[in-house]
């Protein structure tokens, strides 16, 4: 009788630059899956939720909420990456180039751009780009990842694919230019139009969000996240900083979009990206999560659109107006220079967004 014991994920002797990787993974995004998506993460904007709204406008139908597709792509990515990873220490130019659609069947694939020993003699990070694609090879998210990971080898030798990533530039879809707003085009009856925003304005999303030990393990399982640090609670005992299961990170990330949604998430056209993100504490089960938002930048493209950049921040247990009525300020960068420790502070990302005009 032969025995094994498979151990999935790398260590940082693993890894080599330029090193390419086929997920296994391929996920048909059905009505079901993304209606337990919503019910997790709801979202304002009709193009997400309603076919003849994002129909009208002259999509093929409704869209797939982009930070679905990032959670697909890094939980995919987990089991040839990450899956012995410390730490997810940054999320970096993270883009959606094309439209994926329900019924639409997603897989990934990893590009290893950099694999550095840390000044710890026992760990390294591994800078990591992912591409998710849909059932025409059509990339539908692209994003890089910094990790945390510990020295030492898995594997004998450092395996490679040997295919070609798919791979595209724009900065958003071209169909977006095409997009009908004349007279008679639907128009969302939720606040967020661009003129809404004023640069500097903060943003404080009052209603908060309590995360169940159930939810933080069914959301795994439906992302396809195998990290036991996620739902192991024997392997957290010795391997967790916390002594228990944490949420995901991309999870976390979306419990706090979804937050901020309401308020500025229902005129929204496209999601352009998300860039300098981190998640500088973790966030466990029975955690009460919120959101606020600072506008950085604001532009106009064209008569029926403008695009803005938000800093969006995430607190767990205590309200942000808390932190900024004492002088905290949640929004500067948590590993910049001269920046303070915030323990509460579980996410910090630039959210770059196309927004209808009222006029």
């Amino acid at each position: 009788m032969t025995v094994t014991r498979k151990v999935h994920g790398r260590k940082l002797g693993d890894f080599h630059n330029g090193q390419l990787f086929r997920h296994p993974w391929e996920v048909t995004l059905d009505e079901g899956v993304l209606a337990r998506f919503m019910s997790s993460f709801p979202e304002t904007s009709p193009i997400y939720r309603s076919n003849h709204f994002a129909r009208s406008l002259g999509f093929n139908g409704r869209v797939v909420h982009p930070l679905a597709l990032f959670n697909f792509g890094m939980s995919f990515s987990a089991q040839d990456i990450s899956e012995q990873a410390v730490a997810n220490l940054a999320w970096l130019d993270l883009r959606f180039p094309n439209p994926a659609y329900v019924g639409d069947s997603i897989s990934a694939y990893s590009r290893i751009l950099s694999a550095t020993p840390s000044k710890r003699k026992n760990r390294g990070t591994v800078h990591v780009q992912t591409t998710v694609v849909d059932q025409e090879n059509s990339p539908v998210c692209v994003f890089e990842r910094i990790i945390l990971v510990p020295k030492g080898r898995i594997l004998e030798k450092g395996e490679s694919w040997t295919g070609k990533i798919p791979w595209t530039m724009t900065p958003y879809p071209v169909l977006i230019d095409n997009l009908d707003f004349g007279p008679g085009a639907p128009i969302s009856s939720f606040e967020g139009f661009l003129e809404d925003f004023r640069v500097g304005d903060i943003l404080i999303h009052d209603t908060g969000r309590t995360v169940g030990f159930s939810e933080n393990y069914e959301l795994s399982t439906l992302f396809c996240n195998p990290h036991p640090l996620h739902t192991d609670a024997l392997y957290c005992e010795t391997r967790s900083i916390s002594r228990r299961p944490i949420i995901d990170s991309g999870v976390i990330f979306a419990f706090v979009h979804a937050m901020a949604a309401r308020d500025t998430g229902g005129q929204v056209i496209w999601t352009m990206g998300f860039d300098n993100g981190m998640t500088p504490y973790p966030a466990m089960p029975g955690d009460t999560i919120y959101a606020a938002q600072k506008v950085l930048a604001k532009e106009l493209i064209s008569r029926f659109a403008g695009k803005i950049t938000f800093r969006l921040a995430g607190i767990k247990n205590e309200h942000p107006s808390s932190l900024i009525e004492a002088g905290i300020d949640i929004f500067k960068p948590a590993k910049g220079r001269g920046s303070k420790p915030v323990p509460s502070k579980i996410l910090e990302i630039d959210r770059t967004v196309l927004l209808r005009r009222k006029s």
